[in-house]
């Protein structure tokens, strides 16, 4: 967040990346690292561009029209205002003209959640006589992802009763699976939603609960318009996520069969759960190392488990995806080299799922995952206890 007490360690960390200023855009909301950053209340309709210098106070720019979102801009920062878009360049050229800038743009679109900035702000910004613009990835990482104490406590207990929620859910299953009346996907759903609201817990939609065949698909969502029975011998999915209001997310996925499960269960079971594995031990063994690692680093080393068990193919997307403190799916580092080149370092301060999965449409689908923050020295995962072997019920 952009406060006074912030701003020192954002200057230390563009004059350790020799650039003269990090320059955030906002067009109606559609950067949500400007807006983590800057933390505006109220209607923006308009353009806005704050100017955070190497050395010096910020600057704002935002339309004539708008000032309520600035009111708690600190008064001894700059402001100014535009109307025309003659106005709006000519400021701009104030702020960059000679500088070598970091904006939210990623080259080729390497890494989409950093590919906030529109092309044409980009060439805008270039003839208004910016001398470099590069990505702002590195400083995204540490100043919008990274997580406070707060954030940590709060993401450890909702990653407690995501847990709970989903064994109780399992057992749920495989009592119904045995009466006149097995409970659908969709009621299963919907009743860990209920647990979740008791919890004072929340989500924006879900939980997935794929059976069978339909947990190949790594974006099934029941419905009620299509209920589907749990049924004895199928492999049940459970992937949950929830927060507490203004909290951190946590976000798992389980697997159970309901009754013993078949050797081929296992086999893909084992393979996913070992991905998983050698990721963490990877993550773990670096934080405690204090070496380098890349998000593209440990995507290979769960790929590499799952390829060589023959299952390569299947393993349709990323290991991971950054949890920020502001939402699910962030904007900080990624564990990626299949859908993006994420080339960002995991550094203390930042959280990330780890998720490998296998889906052979038409007969299985197996994923585990599970959460890692990193703190000095130490990569944690939650829940506490994670999966080891396959629930049955």
């Amino acid at each position: 967040m952009l406060t006074p007490h912030e701003l020192p360690a954002i200057q230390r960390a563009l004059a350790d990346a020799d650039l003269d200023g990090w320059l955030l855009f906002d067009f109606q909301r559609t950067n949500p690292i400007a807006m983590g950053m800057l933390g505006l209340e109220g209607f923006i309709s308009r353009r806005i561009f704050v100017w955070i210098p190497r050395q010096g106070v910020p600057h704002a720019l935002g339309h004539a029209i708008e000032p309520g979102p600035w009111q708690s801009w600190p008064a001894g920062w700059g402001k100014s205002t535009y109307s025309s878009w003659r106005t709006l360049e000519s400021s701009v050229s104030d702020m960059v003209k000679g500088k070598r800038i970091a904006m939210e743009y990623s080259a080729g679109d390497a890494v989409p959640y950093l590919d906030r900035v529109p092309a044409g702000v980009i060439e805008m910004v270039r003839a208004a006589g910016a001398t470099s613009i590069t990505s702002s990835g590195e400083l995204v990482t540490r100043f919008h992802a990274s997580w406070m104490e707060h954030d940590i406590a709060s993401h450890e207990r909702a990653a407690e009763v995501i847990a709970r929620v989903a064994h109780e859910a399992f057992a749920i299953a495989g009592e119904r699976s045995r009466s006149t009346q097995p409970i659908t996907e969709f009621e299963l759903m919907t009743w860990m939603q209920g647990e979740f609201g008791k919890a004072g817990l929340s989500a924006d939609h879900g939980p997935n609960v794929s059976a069978g065949a339909n947990a190949a698909n790594p974006h099934y969502e029941p419905s009620a318009e299509h209920p589907r029975p749990i049924l004895e011998g199928e492999v049940l999915l459970i992937d949950l996520w929830a927060r507490e209001e203004g909290g951190t997310y946590a976000d798992q996925t389980w697997m159970a069969t309901i009754g013993t499960p078949t050797s081929r269960a296992q086999e893909v079971w084992a393979a996913v759960r070992d991905a998983r594995d050698a990721a963490i031990a990877l993550v773990q063994a670096a934080a405690s190392e204090g070496r380098p690692l890349r998000g593209a680093d440990v995507d290979d080393a769960a790929r590499d488990v799952i390829t060589a068990r023959g299952f390569g193919e299947y393993f349709t997307h990323r290991t991971g995806h950054s949890i920020d403190p502001r939402s699910l799916h962030g904007s900080g580092p990624h564990l990626d080299n299949l859908e993006t080149r994420e080339e960002r370092l995991l550094v203390p301060g930042v959280g990330f799922s780890i998720e490998p999965g296998i889906y052979i449409a038409g007969e299985i689908g197996v994923r585990s995952e599970v959460n890692v923050y990193l703190v000095e020295g130490r990569a944690v995962v939650t829940p506490a206890v994670y999966q080891r072997d396959l629930v049955v019920v």
